[in-house]
């Protein structure tokens, strides 16, 4: 885990920044659907699972730009941008309702990244325990799929004046709307490193990617 210390004074959201960790603590997010029938057919046609192919394009859309990667360390006081963040997904038990969050590490190489991720799902079977342990994972973003559901809307509410910035990630069903298949993204930032710019871009970046990355996988 590395990362580097971010000048308040010369950071390019200084006045933003400001204002919502001393006047107005508080976070944004937004709910938005996006185009995903390429990528649930790329999925479908090779065999593998549509959820772990998103959340692979989900991490490397969140490593593309330093304001996805920003935390504040309360022990120091310091804003810092981490060089990489990996996703927390969960696995659900059926049988006691209850879900394990999985600590999977973002690769770049698709190959490794989806061989990794599922074993980690595989192991996380195994168990009926919570395991959360922020303490030791604190570069994961939380990436969690509601799959009961293709809501309409969602938030995630934190206690007032806590200064978590970094992502989290929530996704629904996708259902099938005019001949595509759209799904519900719903993406959670801190107000003092986001906006509804860089919200936005979340979505724009995907759709961006989801394509690049079944090209690139159909040669």
């Amino acid at each position: 885990m590395n990362y580097k210390v971010i000048d308040p004074e010369t950071y390019y959201r200084k006045g933003v920044y400001r204002h919502f960790t001393e006047d107005c603590k508080c976070s944004t997010s937004m709910t938005a659907r996006i185009d995903v029938t390429e990528l649930v057919n790329y999925s479908k046609a090779k065999g593998t699972k549509f959820y772990i192919n998103f959340l692979y394009v989900l991490s490397k859309v969140l490593n593309s730009r330093d304001d996805y990667k920003m935390a504040y360390l309360w022990q120091t006081k310091e804003l810092i941008c981490y060089d990489v963040i990996n996703p927390i997904q969960y696995v659900f038990h059926d049988d006691t309702e209850t879900c394990t969050p999985v600590y999977s590490s973002y690769n770049e190489d698709y190959d490794v990244f989806y061989k990794n991720a599922l074993d980690d799902v595989e192991k996380a079977k195994k168990t009926r325990e919570y395991g959360l342990d922020a303490a030791n994972h604190p570069n994961w973003f939380d990436a969690s799929y509601i799959s009961w559901l293709s809501y309409d809307s969602l938030n995630i509410e934190l206690p007032d004046g806590y200064l978590y910035f970094l992502p989290i990630i929530n996704w629904g069903k996708y259902r099938e709307e005019n001949g595509r298949l759209m799904m519900p993204i719903t993406v959670r930032l801190n107000h003092a490193v986001a906006d509804g710019y860089l919200i936005a871009n979340v979505y724009k970046l995907l759709e961006k990617e989801i394509e690049e990355f079944v090209k690139s996988k159909d040669k």
